[in-house]
């Protein structure tokens, strides 16, 4: 069993220790001097401004898929663009808008939400991954789902 061990440990530390390049060699020293001027990189972020971050959707039967269109406005001075868009959950699916958005102009994320087997109170959340300062932008779609009826007693 120490045999195993020892000869584990050693091929773990030759792979670990083979690898030649160096992090330091895989920066781009484009990206570098950007992320050093800091400044100058804050002063031009997108900013996603929603009409409506949250959504409460009401009352609705289990079963029933909630759709919800979200309007955006890109606030900042340089175009905005959305890397990915992920529901809390598989039953949330969003779409979005897969063009830069310029500054001044508006876009569209629609979020599906699909009720069946969500009885009772539901919150779920889609963080969009953005090119904003904070990086994510999250909006809420919630309500409550009323679960379909057992059979009833006579």
């Amino acid at each position: 069993m120490k045999k195993i061990v020892l000869l584990f440990a050693a091929v773990a530390a030759v792979t670990l220790t083979s690898c030649n390049e160096s992090a330091s060699a895989k920066i781009d020293e484009a990206n570098l001097t950007a992320a050093a001027d800091r400044e100058s990189v804050e002063e031009n972020y997108p900013v996603m401004t929603f009409d409506q971050p949250e959504y409460d959707f009401g009352t609705v039967n289990e079963g029933t898929v909630v759709e919800k269109e979200y309007t955006f406005k890109n606030t900042g001075t340089s175009p905005l663009i959305i890397v990915n868009a992920k529901g809390s959950c598989g039953c949330t699916v969003p779409t979005w808008t897969k063009e830069p958005v310029a500054p001044g102009e508006e876009g569209t994320l629609l979020v599906k939400f699909n009720t069946s087997g969500k009885p009772n109170a539901q919150s779920k959340s889609v963080t969009i991954t953005t090119n904003t300062e904070a990086g994510t932008e999250v909006i809420v779609i919630k309500g409550f789902v009323t679960g379909k009826s057992s059979t009833p007693n006579a």
